[in-house]
């Protein structure tokens, strides 16, 4: 049987793609976890509805960025579904407009530009007039594996949009959270965390991206800032009753892959139905991290199929974590002005 170039070529490549960093189910041996870790009746199948059925979220308020496409659409849907009044954040006002005007329930468009800090700034600004608390501060909105090196403001642009953008609103937004009977910061992170990330972690001194740029360990350094972030924060946060929590969708064929070869995707959509979830099911874990009455308490964790992960990498180096809060505060300091929400955590 003969096979064209592309075929012989989508075959050959194939393994890499199922053993490609980030693709897989989290393979290997994660450390063990401890025991009062919170482990829940959801796996991998779970879907975002199925997570939250019964659940009456009237009265609460959401943030979700990235709302009009893929998972950050469905945490939006269904959160509205289940009474939340739901602000979605679009990259301009008709891509969010147009994602809340679909849903059935309470969403108000918002427009949050990563890459443009003044754009967050003021998007804070407004929320904090329209809600005197936030419930659930879910950070979704990211980019994934840019092909060639683009840089704002001088760093990486997966980088900045992934943690940086999502580091000035959080600080923004802190107080509105910490406001909330039990708010929750919710970071959508990535298997990349640790399959994709550089070997010594963040590349602190090479935050531009400049020095020997690869795509896909750019990426695996924003999405292992996303779990660092939310270390800090849980240490900044343990004297409140606010939560701060980091996790991994899965492996779902969405425009977030837009910028991987056509090759790649291609087998991915119609190849991978062993280790990738539908779109539902990628919002599942989102959705359990931020309404869960079961996890009104656990902070700090990095959540994978709906349950508590450790993953190893650099996923739990505190020290990396407090220097990235630092850089991160040098680096934003302009748009800081105003924010009380960024304090030297209490001795234990």
């Amino acid at each position: 049987m003969s096979h064209s170039p592309n075929r012989r070529r989508l075959l050959r490549a194939l393994p890499a793609v199922v053993m490609a960093p980030g693709l897989t189910a989290c393979a290997g041996d994660p450390l063990p976890l401890p025991p009062d870790a919170p482990i829940g009746p959801f796996d991998a199948d779970a879907t975002a509805e199925q997570v939250t059925a019964g659940l009456d979220l009237t009265g609460k308020t959401a943030l979700v960025t990235g709302c009009n496409s893929g998972i950050g659409y469905e945490t939006m849907r269904v959160l509205a579904l289940r009474g939340a009044h739901v602000f979605g954040a679009g990259r301009t006002l008709q891509k969010a407009t147009d994602a809340c005007r679909r849903i059935d329930g309470r969403a108000t468009p918002v427009v949050i530009e990563l890459t443009d800090l003044d754009s967050v700034v003021a998007a804070a600004e407004w929320l904090r007039t329209q809600t005197v608390s936030l419930d659930m501060l879910i950070c979704n909105a990211g980019i994934m594996e840019l092909p060639q090196l683009e840089q704002v403001d001088g760093i990486e642009k997966q980088f900045f949009v992934n943690h940086l953008g999502h580091f000035v609103l959080v600080n923004h937004l802190l107080e509105r959270v910490v406001a909330a009977p039990q708010g929750r910061i919710v970071n959508v992170s990535s298997g990349a965390a640790t399959r994709q990330a550089p070997e010594r972690g963040i590349e602190f001194d090479n935050l531009s991206g400049e020095r020997s740029y690869d795509p896909g360990r750019a990426y695996g350094q924003s999405k292992l800032a996303n779990v660092l972030f939310t270390l800090e924060l849980t240490r900044r946060l343990r004297a409140t009753n606010a939560t701060a929590n980091a996790l991994r969708p899965g492996v779902i064929p969405t425009n977030l892959g837009r910028h991987m070869p056509r090759w790649k995707t291609w087998a991915l959509e119609n190849l991978g139905g062993s280790f990738t979830k539908t779109i539902a099911q990628g919002a599942a874990t989102t959705c359990y991290v931020a309404t869960s009455p079961a996890l009104a308490k656990a902070s700090g964790y990095f959540f994978n199929h709906c349950n508590p992960h450790r993953p190893g990498g650099h996923t739990e180096n505190t020290d990396m974590a407090t220097r990235l809060w630092q850089v991160s505060v040098e680096l934003t300091a302009e748009y800081l002005s105003g924010t009380t929400s960024a304090p030297s955590p209490r001795a234990a």
